[in-house]
């Protein structure tokens, strides 16, 4: 069995389908799957298709930095209000300067407080970065006393960061559709990143997997990225589902 632990049945994009789809990713072999929490405006269609598929579909809770505007103190406030008791993981959460950064203050604060969120509820946290790692290092040093521990979605960077995170906290990283892309530079760098430290995600409905790159994306298709995996390991696919189910059950406590 596989687990995915990065997805969105709820993303309108995928939201019609939604059914069919977690049939697909059952038959693919993706047993788990986990639902990164956006904001409020899709967090009760997440939660909806969540419960009809209790056992299978896991969910996290956060105010992803994206969805950080002029209402971010309400948004926070949702996040803060709502009932956690079958939250795996605080997420998804980080800064995005990727369209600029004339909230980039307010990310940042959202973020300091949803790391304590998460060190209160003692669970994982979800990362979402782009185009803002000095930031966020900073504040994970500021944070290191929480201790905190989760994964860094979509990991795309280097080596280096990847230590650097791992200085303040105890992070996994999330590999997805992007390291079957031609000439992606994460292959290199998972070469060196250990294997209790990966996870496998599929961000569906977005970055799908070669041969599939541009379409709508699946949990379906997390075999592919597994596939992908093991041959930069030098290892069977059978070993990298084992070894990559065990990561994700142990860090979400699934």
């Amino acid at each position: 069995m596989f687990v995915d632990t990065h997805t969105h049945f709820y993303d309108e994009w995928l939201l019609p389908d939604a059914e069919a789809a977690v049939q697909r990713a059952l038959e693919a072999g993706v047993g788990k799957m986990i639902q990164a929490d956006v904001d409020s405006h899709e967090r009760a269609a997440m939660w909806e298709i969540g419960k009809r598929h209790p056992g299978v579909l896991f969910q996290m809770l956060g105010l992803y930095p994206g969805s950080v505007g002029a209402d971010w103190r309400d948004e926070l406030d949702l996040v803060f209000g709502f009932d956690k008791e079958q939250i795996v993981a605080i997420g998804e959460i980080g800064l995005d300067y990727h369209e600029g950064t004339q909230y980039a203050a307010q990310q940042k604060e959202v973020l300091r407080q949803q790391f304590e969120l998460a060190a209160r509820l003692n669970l994982p946290v979800n990362i979402h970065l782009r185009d803002a790692w000095e930031d966020f290092l900073a504040i994970l040093k500021d944070c290191a006393g929480l201790h905190l521990r989760g994964n860094l979605h979509c990991f795309t960077a280097s080596y280096e960061i990847y230590e650097q995170a791992n200085r303040y906290g105890d992070f996994s990283v999330g590999i997805g559709g992007v390291v079957t892309f031609k000439n992606a530079g994460i292959a290199k760098v998972l070469e060196r990143i250990p294997l209790e430290k990966i996870l496998l995600e599929t961000d569906a409905p977005y970055l799908a997997p070669v041969p599939h790159r541009g379409q709508r994306n699946e949990s379906a298709f997390l075999p592919l990225v597994a596939q992908k995996v093991a041959d930069i390991k030098g290892l069977s696919l059978q070993e990298i589902e084992t070894i990559t189910t065990h990561n994700a059950e142990t860090l979400f406590g699934i």
